[in-house]
């Protein structure tokens, strides 16, 4: 990850001025920027993704709907501009997708797909700011080390509500309706 020396707070021209090929973020007045995920770490999104999406993101599908589930959305909450790798609002806080170029809107499910670029990141600086916007469950995933890490957002601090590893099936907050199988998101 790169900085913006510190001795002005970045701005969003600078984040338009960074290549199509990284991902931009402006945490705590810093422009930092990510390479695009690598294929493990873009195949264990897609994956999750698309499962709960046809689960919980469109009315029809095979589980009880009730979200809107989006890739990388570009998040401008609490003085922060993140991407998250994944991002849910329940359908009772956003009935219809806004047809906006940025969400002001904080989700109610956060997931990070973690990488060694951007882990650290990922466990400080952004999940202090999910938890000041007060999305309600942030998920870490790491598929080097095939774990799910669910947290859910208690008094203002996130609480582990759950750790698991491995090809395991998994009812996990706030999708715990269905039964997740996270061999389908390690696959190779």
């Amino acid at each position: 990850m790169s900085r913006l020396p510190a001795q002005r707070a970045a701005t969003y021209e600078d984040l338009l001025a960074v290549p199509d090929n990284l991902v931009a973020e402006i945490i705590d007045g810093e422009l930092v920027t990510s390479p695009r995920p690598a294929a493990r770490h873009a195949a264990a999104s897609s994956s999750l993704g698309a499962d709960l999406h046809t689960s919980f993101g469109r009315s029809g599908g095979s589980g009880p709907g009730g979200w809107v589930i989006l890739d990388e959305p570009e998040l401008h909450i609490v003085g922060q501009i993140m991407v998250p790798d994944l991002a849910g609002w329940r359908r009772a806080r956003m009935p219809e997708l806004p047809d906006v170029a940025f969400f002001e809107l904080a989700p109610d499910w956060i997931c990070e797909v973690l990488s060694p670029s951007t882990a650290a990141l990922d466990r400080t600086r952004k999940t202090h700011h999910y938890a000041t916007a007060q999305v309600g469950h942030l998920w870490f995933v790491d598929p080097q080390l095939r774990t799910l890490e669910v947290f859910r957002r208690e008094a203002g601090a996130w609480r582990l509500v759950s750790s698991v590893a491995g090809e395991v099936k998994v009812r996990a907050e706030p999708f715990d309706a269905i039964e997740l199988d996270l061999a389908s998101v390690w696959a190779r």
